[in-house]
């Protein structure tokens, strides 16, 4: 029987149900537990890129099933940055909506469509902790780690190359979207 691990031992938010999966340690179904304080990494289900931090998961497209595990592990809120014409060969709304999972959908296909109100609204989604716990996704963590980098800067009171370094751990790749991060942010601190 799988179980999956939507987040583990070392303060995890969440245990999980119906996967096999690799992070500090493996537990039962879900209990609720301290968040975790630092970035963590997690293999489970097919998602290939996971981390947790604070009840937030940050992850690579999971597949149909992935989300029924996550369900299963507690999670509420599914934040979605791909666009609607990115193929997911399923439709994830649906899914979701099936699930019980509130899906909210914050699309941005590349740096040009990275716009102040993109990271707005992710800002404001993950400081809210009603939303929680939360799994934010793109194709393959790139544009995740462009909003989280912002996130955590400003938000986190990370200095920037401590959340560049997270950014990148979580599958920042691209310059560019690195580049708008980093005037978005130089814009709005306080």
């Amino acid at each position: 029987m799988n179980r999956i691990c939507i987040s583990a031992a070392l303060g995890a938010l969440l245990s999980t149900a119906a996967g096999s999966c690799s992070g500090a340690a493996q537990r039962k179904p879900p209990v609720p537990e301290k968040v975790t304080e630092k970035l963590e990494p997690y293999q489970c289900g097919t998602i290939e890129r996971l981390h947790t931090l604070g009840g937030v998961f940050l992850a690579s497209q999971p597949k149909s099933e992935d989300f029924e595990k996550a369900k299963d592990g507690g999670v509420k809120t599914v934040v979605d940055l791909r666009k609607r014409d990115e193929d997911r060969k399923f439709d994830e709304e649906k899914t979701l909506k099936d699930l019980g999972i509130e899906y909210i959908n914050v699309p941005f296909g590349g740096p040009a469509e990275l716009t102040d109100e993109v990271f707005d609204s992710v800002r404001k989604l993950l400081n809210d902790s009603s939303k929680r716990p939360l799994l934010l996704h793109c194709a393959s963590a790139n544009r995740v780690g462009a909003v989280w980098l912002a996130h955590r800067v400003l938000d986190g009171g990370l200095d920037y190359d401590a959340a560049a370094a997270e950014a990148r751990t979580v599958g920042l790749k691209a310059p560019p979207l690195e580049d708008k991060a980093k005037d978005y942010i130089q814009r709005h601190r306080k």
